[in-house]
């Protein structure tokens, strides 16, 4: 066994691409974040949102399962739509199957509202993050991308 493979902990320049990469993401994001905000006055959360319900059959999903697809807790996503709801982005109503549960739809000003922000949207993607670069490199992004995935098993069962 090399010493490679018995290492605990990442070496110095692992650990300095690492911050990089952390860092230098962290910040795209906000930047694309912000771009979303001042073109559309959508938040991130909005979006997500929105995305999900406007791919849902019907524009609408149980509230547990659109927390699931998205992700977030159930407390976070209340909070979040409780906020969108005053905008009339969504709207809940009590579920039919559980009494319990609550099922949230995209509005049509939802959907008004998701609709006007896609383009604007992945404007700014392909401006902050894909022109940075070369077709090769987006490339070996995704690769990577799809290594990590396997990695943490986000893809599930082939």
């Amino acid at each position: 066994m090399g010493t490679a493979s018995r290492r605990r902990v990442p070496t110095r320049d692992e650990l300095a691409i690492w911050r990089a990469h952390l860092e230098t993401f962290e910040i795209v994001r906000a930047r694309i974040e912000a771009r979303l905000h001042q073109d559309s006055q959508l938040s991130s959360g909005d979006y997500r949102v929105l995305l999900a319900l406007s791919e849902a059959d019907g524009r609408a999903l149980r509230s547990s399962a659109l927390a699931d697809l998205i992700g977030w807790e159930r407390s976070r996503l209340s909070g979040q739509l409780g906020r969108m709801e005053k905008r009339g982005l969504v709207r809940r109503e009590p579920c039919e199957e559980d009494a319990r549960g609550s099922r949230v739809s995209l509005t049509d000003e939802g959907a008004r509202a998701f609709g006007a922000s896609t383009l604007p949207h992945f404007q700014a993607i392909k401006e902050v993050f894909v022109d940075a670069f070369t077709p090769e490199q987006l490339a070996h992004l995704g690769e990577a991308a799809a290594a990590m995935r396997r990695h943490l098993d986000l893809d599930g069962p082939a």
